[in-house]
């Protein structure tokens, strides 16, 4: 289950959704908004669509939890938050899905979903290492309620405190790309490819991570060949189209193939 999309970025879900398909998810439903929900639909044949009313802003309102409690209660994988920012009711329809998942599901939240749960460390905690976090330097300081400056300067500490603040395993994305799980397992992933700064490529690797869990691997594992996968398919788009001006779409095709050999 993917809950994405903004009247900003009404084309994010597409990202989301093709790369959670693309790394193996099988089926995928998108709650989106209603304005761009039958697009999304005609774009995306492969994909089921749930329209949901919005804000005064465009973003998903608080109220859409109604419409997507029944999904969310029964899919594997609820992937929330790309392409949407943090509104005053976000951590309110946050917090609702969460409690309407089953205790097996793996969440990852992402942009918009992610920074809404400042001091909301409890609220997270209770998913029992089910949870995964994809914040940049400038939300993981937002998360925290720190200086992106501190984030910047020890990001390996910054992201071994988020993940054993909120029991979570969190990627936290940069050149350098740095995962931390509760028990203090570290990853590291240095990326050679600078045109992965693009607009939307988070969107595309929070569909891939999704994806992954989404087949059955735990949240470190799946991050850390999320990463992996989104960073090489960067590679093999800087060698074919050059090494900045692709864009995230042109990622999606090359997933399948990093995929396979991996199961």
């Amino acid at each position: 289950m993917l809950v994405a999309g903004s009247a900003t970025v009404p084309g994010g879900p597409l990202l989301t959704g093709e790369a959670l398909l693309r790394a193996g998810a099988g089926k995928v439903r998108i709650g989106t908004i209603a304005a761009a929900a039958m697009a999304i639909g005609a774009l995306f044949p492969e994909a089921a669509i749930v329209p949901l009313a919005t804000d005064e802003s465009g973003e998903i309102a608080a109220e859409a939890a109604a419409a997507l409690e029944k999904d969310v209660g029964r899919c594997d994988v609820l992937v929330m938050g790309p392409a949407t920012m943090a509104r005053p009711h976000s951590a309110t329809l946050v917090e609702t899905l969460l409690r309407a998942t089953a205790p097996e599901t793996s969440i990852l939240l992402d942009a918009g979903a992610l920074v809404a749960m400042h001091g909301k460390a409890a609220v997270l905690a209770r998913r029992d290492g089910r949870l995964l976090l994809t914040p940049h330097h400038g939300e993981l300081a937002t998360l925290l309620g720190c200086d992106e400056v501190e984030i910047t300067a020890a990001p390996v500490d910054q992201a071994l405190r988020a993940a054993r603040l909120f029991g979570a395993v969190v990627v936290l994305k940069a050149q350098e790309t740095i995962i931390a799980d509760p028990s203090g397992t570290l990853l590291h992933y240095c990326s050679d490819a600078p045109g992965l700064g693009t607009a939307g490529s988070g969107d595309v690797l929070a569909g891939v991570i999704g994806g992954l869990l989404a087949r059955g691997m735990d949240p470190l594992s799946a991050a850390g060949w999320g990463v992996w996968i989104h960073g090489e398919a960067g590679t093999m788009a800087s060698r074919t189209i050059g090494r900045v001006g692709f864009l995230a779409r042109d990622l999606l095709p090359l997933i399948p193939a990093l995929v396979a050999p991996h199961g």
